[in-house]
């Protein structure tokens, strides 16, 4: 139910960004990224929808981006009898600044989004405090900063540190949610 929530919310940003006026210089991009962070899981993977919503300045660009991250993994204890499978997906919209510098082009951004956290723990022993199931959702602000490299104008790869505030998880799963960034490694396609 809340996975298909999350698939209406992307399709909602797509159809955004798709109907605004479009000028003969705008430009949009989709990629795609390798998400690595602190806390369970720790590994993931991203996709962002990015367009230029005001007429390129000589090296300012302005846009809007739209994007969806995914984790998941299934946690074994060493001191425990139990293991626990974590997915957590998040998506938001940020308004993104960068300045092009020949093949380098660095940007900073800030935005909204909504994170949901399912757990799920097998083999809890008999009278633990913990749920067997939890499920979590949460508002939260980022921001971000990183850098593309154009040696194809088509295709630029990129590296970006995004810092998240999602402090509003329930007491229970907080211990899960600990940290607040992440480093991303991708690639995007422009056209």
């Amino acid at each position: 139910m809340k996975f298909s929530k999350s698939i209406l919310a992307i399709i909602a940003v797509v159809l955004t960004l798709g109907i605004m006026p479009q000028s003969s210089i705008a430009q949009t991009s989709i990629g795609a990224s390798y998400e690595i962070r602190n806390e369970e899981p720790k590994n993931g993977l991203g996709l962002r929808l990015e367009r230029e919503i005001l007429k390129k300045l000589p090296i300012v660009n302005l846009s809007l981006r739209g994007h969806f991250s995914y984790f998941n993994d299934d946690i074994s204890y060493e001191n425990r009898t139990y293991s626990t499978d974590i997915t957590n997906y998040d998506y938001g919209l940020a308004a993104v600044g960068g300045v092009s510098l020949g093949l380098l082009s660095p940007y900073v951004g800030l935005g909204l989004g909504a994170s949901t956290l399912d757990v799920s723990r097998d083999n809890l022993p008999s009278g633990s405090p913990l749920n067997a199931e939890d499920n979590d959702s949460a508002i939260y602000w980022n921001g971000f900063v990183g850098a593309e490299v154009s040696p194809i104008p088509m295709i630029k790869p990129f590296v970006e540190y995004r810092f998240e505030d999602i402090s509003n998880y329930s007491d229970e799963l907080s211990d899960i949610q600990n940290s607040t960034g992440r480093l991303i490694f991708g690639v995007s396609l422009s056209f």
